[in-house]
């Protein structure tokens, strides 16, 4: 071998090593935050309402307060009887269920135990794609499973079980499996920077996990009072096209819309003047070009704010000021 294949080796292993090294060094600090649950939920028959046993299922999530908040996915406790956690070091607890939202796909529990190290949440909004990811869970009950990759594409929506999209997901190719649902997804400094969610599971190195700061505010929020506050209309809606020449006609910078096909009496819609058929186009000053955008607007912020509303009504430009009521 001559001098240059030598060197050439040489920086090979340096490189292996130091990508060798970023990865342990993220496993040795966010491991001990690391969480294996399993749960316990009335399992029913196929058609009938009523419980025929109990269904076991497992998950993953961290810790991330000294006092013993864990946050997970709503999908491994959600409708949980009993909610059993074994932390990294081996200390087994019954935990007690804190919040749950199903429509970001997270959950928070809570332990009571010793000696716990919380993980550090790092800023998702400075995730880049390509950097490093390393996820650490417990897939098929395997405790303390480490995958490796990258960070491949930001800003992806995911459809969660309830019918809302989830903004500003991660997609990584850090290989998820079964039972990694709700463990972290950390950067070369052990910081989380998602919470593991979703495989497509035909597919090969498609994962996804929910932005570290869409999970530090819902787990702020259920924390504070076991929900997250939402707003609604009181409209049910489906997207339209937008004609060409309507849309041209009205200054409107985009191909679809909402149309109105019902209004609950008496709710905030209803209250505003806003009638069936009516073709909602924006909401304050954001374009509505279908039902996820105005899901997205919805947020708790809107319930008992004044928001004007375009609508085309029979071709004509109607603007409608609507105060959303806050979600059952």
């Amino acid at each position: 071998m001559n001098r240059n294949q030598t060197s050439a080796l040489d920086a090979d292993l340096d490189l292996l090593d130091a990508y060798s090294k970023a990865v342990v060094g993220a496993v040795e600090r966010v491991a001990p935050s690391v969480v294996w649950i399993h749960v316990e939920r009335p399992s029913r028959g196929r058609g009938s309402p009523a419980p025929r046993g109990t269904e076991v299922a497992s998950g993953s999530g961290f810790v991330f307060t000294h006092d013993g908040f864990i946050l997970t996915n709503s999908h491994v406790v959600h409708g949980a009887a009993r909610i059993d956690v074994v932390l990294g070091d081996g200390f087994r607890a019954v935990a007690d269920l804190i919040g749950d939202d199903p429509d970001t796909d997270l959950a928070v529990i809570r332990v009571q135990a010793p000696n716990l190290v919380p993980a550090q949440f790092g800023d998702s909004q400075r995730v880049r794609v390509g950097q490093l990811a390393v996820a650490v869970g417990n897939p098929y009950g395997l405790e303390s499973t480490v995958t490796a990759g990258v960070v491949s594409a930001l800003g992806r929506s995911l459809r969660a079980q309830t019918g809302r999209l989830i903004d500003n997901v991660i997609q990584t190719d850090a290989a998820l499996n079964p039972g990694n649902s709700g463990g972290p997804l950390v950067n070369t400094q052990g910081n989380v920077i998602g919470v593991n969610s979703a495989v497509i599971l035909p597919a090969q190195g498609i994962c996804f996990a929910i932005a570290a700061n869409t999970a530090q505010w819902v787990a702020t929020q259920l924390i504070q009072t076991g929900r997250v506050r939402r707003s609604v209309l009181g409209i049910s809606g489906q997207a339209v096209p937008l004609g060409r020449r309507l849309a041209r006609h009205h200054r409107l910078d985009q191909a679809s819309a909402v149309r109105v096909t019902s209004v609950v009496p008496g709710g905030p819609a209803a209250r505003a003047g806003i009638q069936e058929g009516d073709v909602l186009v924006s909401f304050g000053d954001r374009p509505v070009r279908g039902i996820d955008d105005l899901q997205r607007y919805l947020g708790g912020e809107a319930v008992g704010a004044e928001v004007e509303i375009s609508a085309v009504r029979r071709a004509e430009l109607v603007r409608l000021t609507v105060v959303p009521a806050e979600a059952d």
